[in-house]
């Protein structure tokens, strides 16, 4: 776990034009995956904690932005469409939990 983090952070310089930019794209497609991924992960947290409050409203306002935010991560690529599909379904599981 400590090498990989360790090969993403302290880069070689590479010597050739193309990989310099294909070293730049990279860094960017990480930070952009990371973004909706880490996005997806808050709004589960968020869905969690308003159906373990009981609170029912705000339990359907967060599956709606969750459901929302898988969508957009699978549609840019982020998440593969099972991946997301798996997680809507655990969203929705848990959703029905809290309203019987």
């Amino acid at each position: 776990m400590l090498a990989h983090a360790a090969i993403i952070r302290r880069r070689p310089m590479a010597n050739i034009a193309s990989q310099r930019k294909r070293n730049a794209r990279t860094i960017r497609e990480r930070t952009e995956n990371r973004h909706f991924t880490g996005s997806v992960k808050t709004h589960f947290k968020r869905l969690e904690t308003a159906v373990t409050e009981g609170d029912s409203d705000a339990a359907d306002s967060a599956h709606r932005e969750l459901v929302s935010k898988i969508d957009k991560a699978v549609q840019k690529g982020a998440l593969h469409r099972n991946t997301g599909a798996r997680k809507k379904a655990r969203a929705a599981r848990m959703r029905a939990g809290s309203s019987s």
